[in-house]
């Protein structure tokens, strides 16, 4: 099958977990035989390695710098106008059998329209929240909402740029929990849908021995508001001097710069260290620490994070918001902590770890069993099959 998969970041330039799953998604179709192309945003962080072969990095975006900047009308149907070029570029190039689009957030929506209009099927795999705010982040579609709608048929037919959301164009919708498709289908009518787990990558995160208790501390992600590490830096003062915070991730720089005035602010500085990790070697970051935290503040999508450290062996203390409350059990194989509760949650949760080995001991034999239950390999299956089921 040839198969153009459209979204807005494709590693080596990227932010986070779920464009790596994307990739992983393009690599599994690939040696299963399929000729994919890539089409995405011209986004870039400098020296994020080697470009692969069949990436094509020509598509705009409506967000920078993790602002969403104001346009002008000109400059939005200017920026709709070379996407939808782009777009049928590849189109004539590849000739796809089906489209498969990933994380579309800050992206230009009519896209969706115009694949349906060229009579090209669609298979959508969500990881993120792009279906709830991509609409509204969009700023050619969100200039047609309300009572503008009505403009949307005319301003189609004078531009050539469609001005209303098609979610049928999507075709079958794979999502990545319950919480986040339950979230989608309340504000979008679809056809097909489907929820897979996502397990963590067994070959890169190997279970390590446990280990002695040494008050190491570890946060993994994408540095984002919503991520509640300052619960993770506020936490610090209240657990013994030994204690110590490494914030492994990248992402918004002026919440990471946020982080270090905490950090100074509460006389942990000499504690913390901030660094970014290469995918590589973040198992060995895991099996360093004595816990993993997870403190998010919002209903994340899933949360792959804990189940890396669970393959580890690593303890988890989280919050159990969003997705990852679909697998996290409280005493069995994680500690809940309430982030509404503020550090002094976190901190009786870790020092209760740190008090009591056989805890430790169950947390992350119920860890490992969790791991085990939830590979990766249905998730890819499933991408392969709803592109196979959008043709039908």
């Amino acid at each position: 099958m040839r198969v153009l998969t459209v979204g807005s970041m494709y590693p080596p330039h990227h932010l986070g977990g779920y464009e790596l799953i994307w990739r992983e998604a393009v690599e599994r179709l690939r040696r299963n035989g399929h000729d994919v192309m890539v089409l995405t945003s011209d986004f870039a962080r400098p020296g994020s390695g080697e470009e692969e072969a069949g990436v094509r990095r020509d598509l705009r975006l409506y967000w920078r710098d993790h602002e969403w900047p104001r346009f002008g009308l000109r400059q939005r149907l200017g920026l709709e106008r070379h996407n939808a070029a782009a777009f049928d570029r590849a189109v004539r190039d590849h000739r796809p059998d089906a489209v498969l689009w990933s994380a579309m957030g800050g992206m230009s929506l009519s896209l969706l329209a115009r694949a349906r209009r060229l009579r090209i099927p669609g298979a959508a795999m969500v990881c993120d929240e792009w279906l709830l705010y991509g609409p509204e982040r969009d700023a050619w579609l969100h200039g047609f909402r309300g009572w503008r709608r009505v403009l949307a048929p005319f301003a189609w037919r004078a531009t050539g740029i469609p001005a209303s959301l098609e979610v049928a164009a999507l075709g079958p919708a794979l999502f990545m929990s319950d919480i986040l498709r339950a979230r989608s289908a309340r504000a979008h009518a679809f056809e097909r849908t489907r929820v897979e787990y996502l397990g963590a990558d067994r070959h890169a995160f190997g279970e390590h021995p446990a280990q002695p208790w040494s008050w190491r501390l570890l946060y993994a992600g994408r540095i984002d508001r919503r991520k509640g590490i300052d619960l993770a830096l506020r936490v610090l003062p209240l657990l013994p001097d030994e204690a110590r915070l490494t914030i492994a991730g990248g992402g918004d720089e002026g919440h990471m710069r946020e982080l270090e005035d905490i950090a100074r602010a509460e006389g942990v500085c000499e504690r913390v260290r901030f660094t970014e990790v290469p995918r590589e070697g973040l198992a060995a970051e895991y099996a360093a620490a004595d816990v993993v935290l997870f403190p998010v503040r919002w209903l994340e999508p899933w949360g792959l994070v804990p189940l890396e450290a669970m393959t580890v062996g690593t303890p988890v203390v989280a919050s159990g918001r969003g997705g990852s409350g679909e697998y996290l059990e409280d005493g069995v194989n994680c500690l809940i902590a309430d982030p509404d509760a503020g550090p002094p949650a976190f901190a009786d949760a870790i020092s209760r770890l740190a008090a009591d080995e056989d805890l430790r001991a169950r947390v992350r034999a119920g860890g490992l069993r969790t791991s085990e239950r939830l590979g990766e390999d249905a998730w890819y299956d499933a991408v392969e099959e709803i592109l196979v089921e959008s043709r039908s």
